[in-house]
């Protein structure tokens, strides 16, 4: 039988800069939510948040291929009754792109406590500006 390796002492985390700007929706959410769960370290156990914090820029500059501007809808719930929002993507990207982001990452990671741990590892700005440059991200590329 063969051992599970579980990391012990203190994970280290390092903060990644990703530029969305011009790229496709779903790669870049595969690629973030790669990072978030750390399956880019040799030591990714999964079931252990190991991943590192990700800030996410440009989300308002994103592309969607095909129909899905006008096909996606993103639905919310105030929890009152006849409190069901709906809002299309074309609508969404204009408003709140950060939003676009988020929902796409969290449909890819594991809906538990520590998917909802991981999610808030990542920061998404529209714009080129962020306020996390004292943790000095290390900017990537993403294939």
């Amino acid at each position: 039988m063969d051992k599970t390796y579980v990391p012990k002492g203190q994970l280290e985390r390092q903060w990644v800069l990703v530029d969305a700007g011009e790229q496709t929706l779903g790669r870049v959410a595969t690629q973030i939510a790669h990072y978030l769960l750390g399956k880019h370290k040799p030591t990714f156990t999964p079931g252990v948040g190991m991943g590192d914090f990700v800030v996410v820029v440009n989300a308002s500059n994103i592309r969607v291929t095909g129909n899905h501007l006008n096909a996606n809808i993103y639905y919310s719930h105030s929890g009152y009754p006849g409190g069901l929002k709906s809002v299309g993507l074309k609508e969404l990207l204009r408003n709140r792109p950060d939003r676009v982001i988020r929902a796409a990452v969290w449909g890819m990671l594991p809906h538990n406590k520590l998917g909802r741990q991981l999610i808030k590892h990542m920061h998404v700005y529209s714009g080129s500006e962020h306020p996390h440059q004292a943790q000095e991200p290390q900017k990537i590329t993403l294939q």
